[in-house]
């Protein structure tokens, strides 16, 4: 039983360190530079950093601009998670069906733009959008896609092409694990493809539609690489249109402790809309 105990402690304690380290740390460590200060004794006097209690979270919540970029990634996720999803689980669906030829080029192919870093994707999208950089002039001169209305979703474009091959394969994989015999028992019963594509394979893989659904949740609120390149192109975005640009702007002041704070909320509102959620979907799967 005590080598049972040690062995268990051999495999656990590796994963524990680095998870205290890189995640539990810097979380208490922001909470605690969440709750100082800085103040200065006359106009010029040396800033010292004081305990300030809750009062950078009062000013969290007092501002303005912090919160219209909640409502503004939040309105993103409403649109690009879905259309993401949707194409992801249709992609995987399509290579699973066996019309396809050619499975492991076109699983490489569409896994191929999540590859490539955020920031360099965003930066080939800037210049595709670009009425005076794109190559596509018939498009950009008709819609200005770096406009205050419709750079949001310009960006949606590119987020959703960087990730609806990595969410296809997590959807794909999934597929692959159900049994044959469930195919072949629903081909008895004279399923066919679009009958079996819906009743079975979708309901059977509706966990890993949930898991991306909780990635693409996180991955909304912490937009950060695209509105940050994209600020280069269009001055529609500001350095206040993401939570998370807001964090980056604010600790370039720099103003770490506030930073700190939005950061925190920031986290907690993710935490809250992640679980909310995975109740949801799984008080549907009880019915």
């Amino acid at each position: 039983m005590k080598a049972n105990k040690k062995a268990l402690l051999f495999f656990i304690l590796p994963f524990g360190l680095l998870f205290a380290a890189f995640y539990l740390a810097p979380i208490g460590y922001a909470i605690k530079q969440s709750l100082y200060q800085v103040e200065r004794k006359g106009t010029f006097g040396k800033a010292q950093e004081v305990f300030g209690g809750l009062a950078q979270y009062q000013r969290v919540f007092t501002d303005g601009p912090f919160w219209e970029s909640i409502g503004r990634v939040l309105l993103f996720g409403v649109v690009q998670v879905p259309v993401m999803l949707g194409l992801a689980l249709a992609l995987a669906l399509l290579l699973d069906s066996g019309l396809v030829k050619g499975r492991r080029f076109f699983r490489l192919a569409f896994f191929v733009p999540y590859a490539i870093p955020g920031v360099v994707a965003a930066i080939m999208w800037g210049f595709l959008y670009s009425p005076n950089l794109s190559p596509f002039t018939a498009v950009t001169s008709a819609a200005d896609l770096l406009s205050a209305d419709l750079v949001l979703w310009s960006m949606a474009n590119v987020v959703t092409w960087v990730y609806v091959g990595y969410n296809m394969l997590i959807i794909y994989s999934s597929l692959l694990a159900i049994p044959q015999e469930v195919y072949e028992a629903a081909k008895i019963d004279g399923a066919g493809a679009l009958r079996t594509a819906w009743s079975i394979k979708i309901p059977l893989v509706m966990p890993a539609i949930v898991l991306t659904t909780v990635f693409s949740i996180i991955g909304t609120l912490q937009l950060l690489a695209e509105p940050a390149v994209f600020r280069t192109f269009s001055s529609a975005v500001s350095s206040t249109y993401t939570p998370n640009l807001t964090v980056y702007s604010t600790s370039s002041i720099p103003n770490f402790n506030l930073a700190a704070a939005f950061s925190v909320v920031l986290a907690m509102a993710t935490c809250l809309l992640s679980f909310a959620f995975l109740k949801l979907t799984q008080r549907g799967g009880d019915k």
